[in-house]
């Protein structure tokens, strides 16, 4: 007779890019093993709810292609020839070449290069210690947030907002350029609370018709780049019919009497021939606001990575304040709660030891870096080694033909920190396994609620995985690098960073396994004031004066628009190029995780696909499941058609960073996206292409 093992619960995190954070019961099998992963009922943001994708998630960290030992590349780069080696041998080298590299060029041509692959605090940020002990090149994290988060920090001067949980109190929940069920499922428990429970609408802003907006009750099909010109309209219609609240426009805001008159000839007409949505369309989505001024705006990021994405963030952002819908409990707007958790992170990243002159480059422009662009080098000399943790630049990071030429560099030295052999991991010299979530201890902040979270190690890592911390530690001692942070355990920062950040300790949090501190409702409501001087909200922000990162201003930040408006700065499509192209995030991906799990693979269809207008397919003569090519001046990708009347004609979708060899060419999807900076902080706009369409076999190579 078998004997069935015992399984017991384990607690966690969701540690991947996403805003809900989701707080995690885990099944444990034995000391290697989970089973099902499930939601916790007990956390009032979770409420028992996660995707399915992390659901399955011993189909991830039991996967059979899981890197388990330090490999030496033995063939040419991207090759995938390797052999095993040491630990010792593997970190050993990369201290030799980095000391080497040090001595010859000075520690800015050592890149330490990371991102969200894991939320964590200790082993995402680690690196940073390293970074700033050592003097090697800082860097500008541009990739996902920056646009999205100054665009709403130029209204309130907090990145913070309304309790997400208030949108089950809502009669009106606006879901504004973010796919929730994709991308944060959480959203959708608490809106459809609301539908149920008080016969709250449910409003969809997005550029095609993703899961999300088949479910809204209201769903407004917009054309990419044109959300500043619908919120326009709206807030045109609020003050025309009367749904302004004047009173609240007195007390909490700037210059409500220059914006009306600004929005005056911002009118419903001319913001459909802006957006694509009719002028009825547009006036029933203002009365129904007007009609609920107790409205939740939920706003994403996937409207914000446009080039003129943080005007277009500011824009709808407004809306709520015309509607005074911030004084309602159910009311007002939230992006994130990034702004609210006021850590000292002091050991974790080593910040007693940073110096603000040594350079910053920026993570979008790696493949201008690494191909010796000198502004993207910030005038510096060239970068010679990375050290990569959590992301996969050869496939996530825009124009992928840059990327990849400045990857192939032979006096280039990249050490890679890995789960799975990445094409990026295919392009190390040192390729070094890596743990996943479960198997290492780590704390927690969720952007798009408000809890702190523990995630303890659960289960032992399989082969010779190690955490981030670990390595960098081992590469630390063998370079010679002093920090306290160096000296201590995950779960001595963890408790440390709690303490020194006024928010307990490690005892507490893992007895109740996360913190709410959603700040009390006046404050996230600012019914007090706004976090600027005066205390108002800025319909007509100083950009240059919103709290920014150090590198400086990008882009046209002196052609930004002083007051809500559509700024027509985005690629818009020409003779040559008629089609405008993002690439919006699938269900069963994230970013480019989980691509090497076959139920997810499956789910999305085995292969990459290009959502088409039925009517566009056929003035270009495609059909369904052809094989089409589109491209622009960086490059050229072909991929397989969907036709799909969820899209506007003119409008091309491609869901999910696939990995580049999914496509026929290798050639994945980011070749065609722009590096150009955004104004006026940064950011990549990765939704924000213009292209030609054809057949794959009238494309020139």
């Amino acid at each position: 007779m078998t004997v069935q093992p015992k399984i017991t619960r384990g607690f966690s995190a969701c540690p991947h890019d996403c805003p809900s954070t989701c707080a995690l019961d885990v099944e444990v099998i034995d000391d290697k093993t989970i089973g099902r992963i499930h939601g916790s009922r007990d956390n009032s943001y979770t409420a028992g709810v996660i995707c399915a994708k992390v659901a399955r998630y011993a189909e991830r960290i039991h996967h059979p292609d899981r890197l388990l030992y330090p490999l030496k590349r033995t063939g040419p780069k991207g090759s995938g020839q390797f052999a095993r080696i040491s630990w010792d041998e593997a970190l050993d080298t990369v201290a030799e070449r980095f000391r080497a590299i040090e001595a010859e060029y000075g520690p800015e041509a050592i890149w330490p290069y990371y991102y969200a692959g894991t939320m964590g605090l200790v082993m995402r940020d680690g690196i940073n210690r390293l970074r700033h002990v050592k003097k090697y090149s800082g860097q500008f994290s541009t990739i996902c947030t920056t646009s999205a988060w100054t665009g709403y920090i130029a209204g309130t001067g907090l990145l913070a907002g309304a309790d997400p949980r208030e949108m089950s109190k809502s009669d009106c929940v606006v879901l504004w350029g973010t796919n929730a069920v994709h991308t944060q499922v959480n959203v959708m428990t608490h809106a459809l609370r609301a539908r149920k429970e008080r016969g709250a609408k449910i409003v969809a802003i997005d550029i095609y018709m993703n899961a999300t907006m088949k479910q809204a009750d209201m769903a407004l099909l917009v054309k990419p780049g044109t959300d500043g010109a619908l919120a326009c309209a709206v807030m045109h219609v609020l003050f025309r019919d009367g749904y302004a609240d004047r009173a609240y426009l007195a007390q909490y805001t700037d210059c409500p009497d220059e914006l009306e008159a600004h929005l005056s000839t911002r009118t419903p007409e001319w913001a459909a021939t802006i957006t694509g949505l009719s002028v009825e369309e547009i006036e029933a989505f203002a009365r129904l606001l007007g009609e609920r001024p107790r409205s939740f705006f939920r706003l994403g990021y996937g409207f914000a990575r446009q080039r003129n994405g943080a005007v277009n963030m500011h824009a709808a952002l407004s809306v709520p304040a015309v509607l005074g819908a911030w004084q309602y409990e159910g009311g007002g707007a939230f992006h994130s709660n990034s702004g609210i958790y006021g850590w000292r992170k002091t050991m974790i990243e080593g910040l007693d030891a940073l110096d603000r002159s040594v350079r910053q480059l920026d993570q979008s422009q790696i493949g201008r870096v690494l191909t010796g662009d000198p502004e993207a080098l910030r005038d510096g000399g060239p970068v010679k080694a990375l050290l990569i943790q959590n992301t996969n630049p050869v496939s996530v990071a825009p124009e992928q033909e840059l990327v990849k030429r400045g990857f192939a560099r032979e006096d280039l030295f990249v050490c890679v920190h890995e789960q799975f052999m990445t094409e990026t991991a295919l392009m190390a010299d040192i390729m070094l396994p890596a743990t996943m979530f479960l198997e290492h201890d780590d704390l927690y902040q969720a952007g798009g609620q408000q809890h702190i979270l523990l995630g303890p190690k659960l289960v032992e890592p399989p082969g010779e995985c190690r955490s981030n911390h670990e390595v960098i530690v081992a590469l630390a001692e063998r370079l010679g690098a002093e920090h306290p942070g160096f000296r201590m355990s995950p779960r001595e920062l963890i408790d440390w960073t709690l303490r020194h950040s006024n928010r307990g300790s490690l005892a507490e949090l893992e007895e109740k396994r996360w913190i709410d501190i959603q700040p009390p409702f006046r404050c996230a409501h600012f019914l007090d004031g706004f976090n600027w001087p005066d205390g108002k909200f800025r319909f007509k922000p100083d950009w240059t004066k919103v709290p920014a990162p150090r590198s400086g201003l990008f882009g046209p930040h002196d052609r930004l628009p002083a007051l809500p408006d559509h700024w027509t700065v985005i690629e818009t499509p020409d003779e040559r190029h008629p089609f405008r192209l993002a690439t919006s995030p699938a269900r069963n991906f994230l970013n480019s995780s989980f691509t090497e799990t076959p139920t997810s693979i499956q789910k999305e269809g085995g292969r990459p696909e290009l959502f088409i207008h039925s009517e566009d397919a056929a003035a270009n003569g495609i059909e369904d499941g052809a094989l089409v090519a589109i491209g622009n001046e960086r490059g050229i990708v072909r991929l397989h058609a969907r036709l799909y009347d969820g899209v506007r004609r003119g409008v091309l979708i491609a869901e999910s960073i696939w990995p580049n060899a999914s496509f026929v060419d290798g050639k994945g999807i980011n070749t065609l996206t722009g590096a150009d900076q955004v104004a006026p902080y940064g950011g990549a706009a990765f939704h924000d292409n213009r292209v030609w369409l054809r057949p794959a076999e009238q494309a020139s190579a």
